[in-house]
């Protein structure tokens, strides 16, 4: 569940932002970088002070702002950017096999022969941190 605003320690936060600086994202190293940090960050995932969760959750906004704007995948299907994302992460459909259940249903969504649940393409974005509806 998600900790609410009021957990968080202004103070604490502030200090955590001066020394990250976060901001609007604007190369693709500014981009790679705040991955690699959020990555960190989720490895961390049940260890997160409220504040580092707050802060995962601006890097967040700011990773999608930025992929939103530069990797629009119009005129795609959700299988086939869940199929893109897999080869850019090398991963393999048994490798999602925790959000799809089985390797049946992960087979036919993959293919495009089953369309992607609401819980599944929330479990995708938090997989590949892209929004939900990327899937949908």
């Amino acid at each position: 569940m998600r900790n609410s605003v009021l957990e968080v320690d202004p103070k604490r936060y502030g200090r955590l932002l001066a020394r990250k600086l976060p901001a609007v994202i604007r190369t693709e190293e500014e981009n790679e970088r705040l991955i690699a940090e959020l990555e960190t960050l989720d490895r961390r995932h049940d260890d997160l002070s409220p504040e580092e969760r707050e802060y995962s959750e601006l890097l967040t906004v700011l990773i999608e702002a930025f992929e939103n704007t530069h990797y629009a995948l119009e005129g795609s299907t959700p299988d086939s950017r869940l199929r893109s994302l897999m080869d850019e992460h090398g991963l393999r459909q048994r490798d999602l096999l925790d959000v799809f259940g089985s390797r049946g249903i992960a087979s036919e969504v993959v293919s495009g022969k089953r369309a992607i649940s609401k819980t599944q393409a929330k479990s995708l974005a938090r997989i590949f941190h892209v929004p939900a509806d990327l899937f949908l």
